[in-house]
């Protein structure tokens, strides 16, 4: 499970040296008990993290338990006394191991957003906003090390904040710290005294994180735009930025390929993808919206949907799957957004071509819409047998589904909408019962992503439903 956290998540969150970590990794091992909490707290969040890609054979959730426990314990350690030994490097790695983690597991991941503000001032607080090069001397290992968790901290605070619908804790007025070097781990070791980085062209460890640190500003103008308070979007400015994010997907799907045989996977391929892509459904939102009514917004419809059907159709991969049917945080909000997306241009697409008489002539556009749907019903039936406890998006894929066959029958929907509601609950109880009846359910754990997710509509872009959407008269009796 610690070599599947280093085959994937570390490609675009560089937070660990390798071989420094396997170094410590071995004289934990020889005496645990004796080992600082840090290295403990450390190895059991990448073993955690890790084991989020392996198949769920873990059926009486066991593992499951016992990974909460570590991720609670971290934040406990987290959110002790200030002491110096967690305003250092290796207090960061944990904070950001803990971020991860938990959005990972679903443990309060769309609450990160508050928790970044804390790990970006604790990196601010020990000066890596500032290049090494401005900084007392040090090692070349410790200036990458630095680099590299800088544009860590600077990723998962984007994603939050696209997450939270809230702004960016950060600007680039705030901070002047370069790059880090093109290099593979193992070419950086703590006696190093120089550094010769290779082309970007090359294909390294840090490959995928200078891809991402690539479009950050970019992506910080969108989150600038989107979650201002008084800026109105402007369709040109809307253009450029999803052209900026449409070249930097196809660059990165042109490097992968060349790079396929030299160990670029299909994880890595849909994990850059999906962190790139899923901000180009809240930018043209508001234009999407507007393309069934005025033809010169078609082209936000079109990017949109084609976003949503890259987030909800990756490329096949094991691990990948695993993370989405258990992911929180910013795993399963692209998801969510993708889903209203896809279910909206069902919904429209099926009452246009009925009003038209022409249903029978596009049902290859309109059933390729329904297997998506239906394929998401299954991941969220699947989420729930993983342990998640909200069943609303359940609940509301099925009443979409429900209300799409009620109007290609020009039936009334109401009956549709309300018997399928009844029976996913059904369904959603009969397995949180099974569930129920081999885990006993802790008050120390509690589900902190369910509880707040009914309080998300103030930050859901225009994309989220309620009852109304569903029982709202569709013209049909």
């Amino acid at each position: 499970m610690t070599a599947l956290y280093f085959q994937s998540f570390e490609s675009t969150h560089r937070i660990l040296h390798e071989p420094t970590f396997w170094k410590l990794y071995s004289r934990f091992w020889s005496n645990p008990e004796g080992s600082l909490a840090k290295l403990r707290l450390q190895v059991l969040l990448v073993i955690a993290i890790g084991s989020s890609l392996a198949p769920h054979v873990d059926a009486d959730g066991g593992l499951r338990d016992m990974v909460h426990q570590w991720i609670y314990a971290a934040e406990t350690w987290l959110s002790g006394p200030l002491e110096k030994d967690r305003l250092d490097i290796s207090g960061l790695q944990i904070h950001c191991l803990v971020m991860l983690a938990r959005q990972i597991f679903s443990i309060g991941g769309d609450l990160v957003w508050i928790s970044s503000g804390s790990l970006i001032h604790r990196a601010m607080q020990i000066g890596l906003h500032r290049d090494p090069k401005h900084l007392p001397p040090m090692s070349v290992l410790q200036a990458q090390l630095r680099r590299r968790l800088w544009a860590t901290i600077l990723e998962l605070v984007v994603q939050s904040s696209l997450d939270s619908a809230l702004p960016p804790r950060i600007s680039f007025d705030e901070f002047d710290t370069e790059p880090p070097a093109n290099n593979n781990d193992n070419e950086i070791q703590e006696s190093a005294t120089e550094l010769q980085p290779h082309s970007q062209g090359c294909l390294t460890g840090t490959s995928m994180q200078l891809i991402l640190l690539d479009s950050l500003p970019t992506r910080l103008r969108i989150l600038g735009l989107i979650n201002s308070l008084d800026t109105e979007l402007s369709y040109p400015d809307v253009l450029d930025l999803s052209a900026d994010i449409l070249d930097t997907c196809r660059g990165w799907n042109a490097f992968a390929r060349e790079n396929k045989e030299s160990g670029v996977t299909s994880f890595h391929r849909n994990l850059l993808d999906y962190l790139l892509r899923r901000f180009l459904i809240p930018l043209h939102c508001p234009f999407a919206n507007k393309a069934r009514a005025n033809p010169l917004f078609h082209y936000s419809l079109k990017v949109s949907l084609d976003a949503a059907m890259a987030i909800i159709s990756p490329e096949p991969d094991e691990g990948f799957s695993n993370l989405m049917a258990i992911g929180g945080g910013l795993f399963r909000e692209g998801i969510r957004y993708a889903t209203s997306i896809i279910s909206l241009e069902l919904l429209s697409q099926v009452e246009t071509q009925y009003l038209d008489g022409a249903l029978h002539r596009n049902s290859h556009y309109i059933n390729p819409l329904k297997k998506i749907i239906e394929d998401m019903i299954s991941l969220s039936l699947e989420r729930i047998r993983q342990g998640e406890t909200n069943v609303k998006g359940y609940m509301f894929l099925c009443m979409i589904m429900a209300q799409a066959e009620a109007t290609a029958r020009g039936a009334s929907s109401e009956l549709s909408i309300a018997k399928s509601a009844k029976d996913s609950i059904s369904m959603c109880l009969e397995i949180l019962q099974k569930r129920l009846s081999v885990t006993s359910l802790s008050l120390s754990t509690p589900d902190f992503e369910s509880t707040s997710i009914d309080e998300r509509e103030s930050y859901t872009y225009g994309l989220d439903f309620d009852m109304d959407f569903f029982l709202a008269d569709v013209g049909f009796s």
